[in-house]
This record gives C-alpha cells, structure tokens and sequence, in this order.
C-alpha cells in the first residue's frame, strides 16, 4: 500500500471518540491498558489491520483506558483489550478479544455491515 493510501491508528481519548464515531462511517476502536500483555500482543495485529487495502473506509482508533474515565469504567466489567464496532455512530459490536482470529472476525462483520441510507 503507498503512504498516501495508507491508514493509521488514531490515539484518541473518550471526547474524541465520540466525535469521530459520528463523522466517520465505520469506526474500529481498540480500548487498551499499559500492563495488559494481551493488549501488547494484539497491538501489532491491530496496526497491521489499519494498513489493510480491505479496510480502507474504517477509521483505527486506540484509547488507553487508564487516561480515558469513561473507557476505564466501560473496562471494569471487561479485560482489555476491549474492541468496538461503530457504523453510522451507533455502536454494533463489543467484546473483549484475546486472539488475533477473534479481531478479524469482529472486522470482517464490520466490512460486511450495510449502511443505512440516508
């Protein structure tokens, strides 16, 4: 993929977050923690999925649930990392995900997800 098409993983705080979820068509979020060994393992994945072709169109976003209060109490009943579908601004999926084959199945729902019209 060249640099102008390629994607990035947006660090985002909760504000943040809402906004973008309402400007961008589908949204991926990611809702990690500093001492989760899972959120470590999955970070590389995750950055890997930004920069896929078939992704182009969903906006990355990662939020530290230790800097995020709302994200920190969203976490409390979960383990992070913690990921979340948006599409349209309404949230479609959330699930704590421990396995790279998980995430890519919460994706490919996501991909798969048909607008409504406006």
């Amino acid at each position: 993929m060249n640099d102008e098409a390629r994607q990035q993983v947006l660090d985002t705080d909760d504000n943040h977050l809402r906004r973008l979820i309402h400007e961008h068509m589908k949204v991926f979020a990611k809702f990690t923690a500093e001492d989760c060994e899972i959120c470590s393992a999955l970070a590389p994945p995750f950055t890997k999925f930004a920069d896929d072709a078939q992704n182009v169109g969903i906006l990355f976003v990662r939020l530290n649930t230790d800097e995020n209060p709302v994200a920190k109490k969203m976490m409390e009943e979960k383990v992070a990392p913690f990921f979340v579908s948006y599409c349209q601004g309404r949230l479609l999926e959330c699930d704590a995900l421990v396995h790279e084959s998980q995430v890519v199945e919460q994706l490919k729902r996501l991909r798969a997800f048909a607008p409504i019209p406006g």
